[in-house]
C-alpha cells in the first residue's frame, strides 16, 4: 500500500466518513476543520440505502438505529395533496439496508464521535482553515490559518491531500480559478424542523406540489412512529428570480417571506401553513449546484463530496454521495498500488456516475412526475390512470435509482 497517510480538509459528512474508511484500510488520516467547534447543527437529510451500507460496515448501524428513523414509505403528492405515487423504501421495499431519515448535525455528532474514538482524540484539528498547500513527488505539504485572526497556525505533511471542504472548496478554487459562483436554479429552499404530530404512518417522507412550488417533509427521530409529537424536518421551495448573496445562505428569515404562498396546503393528513407557523427558526437557502468537471485528481490531491458534485438536493443523494466517495476511495487503495493511481482510480470509478446525478436532478430527477402531473392536470383530478400510467411512474422512479447507485437488485448483490 502506497498511501501511509492522509489530510481531509473539511470535518462534514464526507471528510469523516472518509476519515473512518481510511482508517479501516490502514491508513494515518489527520481531519482538518475551519470551525472552532463541530456543532450539531442543520436539518434533516435522508441515508440511501447504499450508503448505509457503508455506515454498516465501518460500524455504525447501531449509533444509526439509535439516531435516525427508518423510512418507512416516500409519497409525492400534487398541490391538492392527491396521491401521485407512492413506494416503499429501505428494508420495507426489499433492500438489505434501511433508508434514514437524519438530523443532518446529530448524523455529523455520530461520526465525529466514532472518528475520535478509533483515530484518537488528536485526529481532528478545529480552527484549521486551509490556507495554501504543495506537492511533490512524494508528499502534500498543507498551510492552516485561523481564519478568525488570519494566524499562521500549522503546516502538515502527508501522502495525499483529500479536499472535503463543500461547495465552496478553497481546493476546488485553486485548481478552477474562473470557475465563480455556484449555479442558481432559480428557486430558493426555506428549511425549518419542529415539533409536531406525526402524520401517515409516522416513518412518511412526502413531497407535494410542483417544480415551482414545493413542499417535503419527514420525521427524523427515532420514536416517531409511537409518540405524540415528533421532530418534522421540512423543506419550503418557489421559484425566485434572484439568488441571495453568498453572505445571506443559511440566514433565518421572515417566514411571511413565503408561507402565504403555502396559506391554502391543508390536505387533512398534513396542515402545511400550521407546520410553518410553530417553526421557530426558519432558515434560507438558494438551491445550486457547480457544472461537472472534467477533473478531481491532480497528483496527489483530490476532490470529494460537495467539493466535487455539489448537486442539488433531489433525490435525497448529496450525503448519500459523498459517504459513497469515501467508499470508493477505501477500496481503491486497496486494489491499487502508487498515490496518484489510486487517486485517479477512484476518480474515474465516481467522476461520470456523480456527473450523471447532477444533469438528472437538474431535470428534477424523480420528482418529475409531480411536475408531468401538474402540467397534465393543473387543475386537479379524479382518475390519476387518466393523467399518467403506473408504467411511466414506475419507469422515472427505476431509471433514477439506477443513475443514483441504489437499484435494489445490484445493490443487494453487494
Amino acid at each position: 500500500m502506497s498511501i501511509k497517510s492522509a489530510m481531509i480538509v473539511g470535518g462534514g459528512i464526507g471528510g469523516l466518513v472518509t476519515a473512518l474508511k481510511l482508517h479501516r484500510v490502514g491508513v494515518s488520516v489527520r481531519v482538518f476543520e475551519s470551525v472552532e467547534t463541530i456543532k450539531a447543527l442543520g436539518v434533516g437529510i435522508n441515508l440511501l440505502p447504499h450508503a448505509v451500507r457503508v455506515l454498516t460496515e465501518l460500524g455504525l448501524s447501531d449509533e444509526l438505529r439509535k439516531t435516525g428513523l427508518p423510512t418507512r414509505e416516500l409519497i409525492y403528492v400534487n398541490k391538492f395533496g392527491s396521491q401521485i405515487w407512492q413506494e416503499d423504501r429501505g428494508v420495507h421495499a426489499g433492500y438489505r439496508w434501511p433508508q434514514y431519515s437524519i438530523h443532518r448535525g446529530r448524523l455529523q455528532m455520530v461520526l465525529l464521535k466514532a472518528v475520535k474514538e478509533q483515530l484518537g482524540e488528536d485526529a481532528v484539528l478545529t480552527g484549521h482553515h486551509l490556507l495554501s498547500f504543495q506537492q511533490d513527488d512524494d508528499s502534500v505539504l498543507a498551510h492552516f490559518e485561523n481564519k478568525k485572526t488570519g494566524e499562521h497556525i500549522g503546516s502538515y505533511t502527508a501522502d495525499v491531500l483529500i479536499a472535503a471542504d463543500g461547495i465552496h472548496s478553497t481546493v476546488r478554487k485553486f485548481y478552477y480559478p474562473n470557475e465563480g459562483l455556484p449555479k442558481y436554479s432559480g428557486r430558493i429552499l426555506w428549511r425549518g424542523i419542529t415539533e409536531s404530530t406525526p402524520f401517515l404512518t409516522g416513518k412518511s417522507m412526502i413531497m407535494a406540489g410542483f417544480q415551482d412550488q414545493k413542499f417535503v417533509a419527514y420525521p427524523v427521530c427515532p420514536d416517531a412512529a409511537t409518540s405524540e409529537k415528533s421532530l418534522i424536518n421540512w423543506i419550503a421551495e418557489l421559484t425566485i428570480e434572484d439568488m441571495p448573496s453568498r453572505a445571506d445562505w443559511n440566514k433565518e428569515i421572515d417566514k411571511n417571506k413565503f408561507a402565504p404562498v403555502f396559506a391554502n396546503w391543508n390536505f387533512g393528513w398534513l396542515n402545511v401553513p400550521q407546520l410553518i407557523e410553530q417553526t421557530e427558526a426558519v432558515y434560507e437557502f438558494p438551491m445550486v449546484d457547480r457544472d461537472p468537471l472534467p477533473q478531481w485528481t491532480f497528483g496527489r490531491v483530490t476532490l470529494l463530496g460537495d467539493a466535487a458534485h455539489p448537486m442539488y438536493p433531489i433525490g435525497s443523494n448529496g450525503a448519500s454521495q459523498a459517504i459513497l466517495d469515501a467508499d470508493a476511495l477505501g477500496e481503491e487503495i486497496l486494489k491499487q498500488s502508487g498515490a496518484e493511481q489510486i487517486l485517479k482510480a477512484y476518480e474515474k470509478a465516481r467522476l461520470e456516475p456523480t456527473a450523471n446525478i447532477v444533469y438528472t436532478n437538474r431535470k428534477n430527477g424523480p420528482e418529475v412526475v409531480m411536475q408531468i402531473v401538474e402540467d397534465r392536470a393543473p387543475n386537479g383530478f379524479e382518475n390519476l390512470d387518466e393523467v399518467i400510467s403506473r408504467q411511466e411512474l414506475e419507469e422515472i422512479a427505476n431509471k433514477y435509482k439506477k443513475i443514483a447507485g441504489f437499484d435494489r437488485e445490484s445493490l443487494n448483490q453487494k
